[in-house]
């Protein structure tokens, strides 16, 4: 399994706020499925975060035009495939 890095870019600030119970319940039916690694929206209000794991780029460009955000033209993407490591604080 590999993870991925999806940067979304806020595109319309209306239908955002219209979408966010739909986008949220998207993901959290990711996330039980163990397809989102994590979540999270930037605080200066211009987008999120989203870290998929999946087999292929492929996949995760899949889940993500399936995002109501960004089907619904609230925001555009950009994915990234990311080496996590964790960090041993010894």
């Amino acid at each position: 399994m590999k993870y991925f890095a999806v940067i979304s870019r806020m595109l319309d600030v209306d239908k955002n706020n219209s979408l966010r119970d739909e986008h949220l319940n998207y993901l959290k039916k990711l996330g039980k499925e163990g397809k989102v690694f994590s979540k999270g929206r930037f605080t200066d209000g211009t987008g999120g975060l989203v870290i998929y794991k999946a087999d292929s780029q492929e996949v995760v460009k899949n889940m993500v035009e399936c995002d109501p955000f960004v089907s619904e033209g609230a925001r555009s993407y950009e994915i990234h495939e990311w080496v996590m490591q964790l960090i041993n604080n010894e």
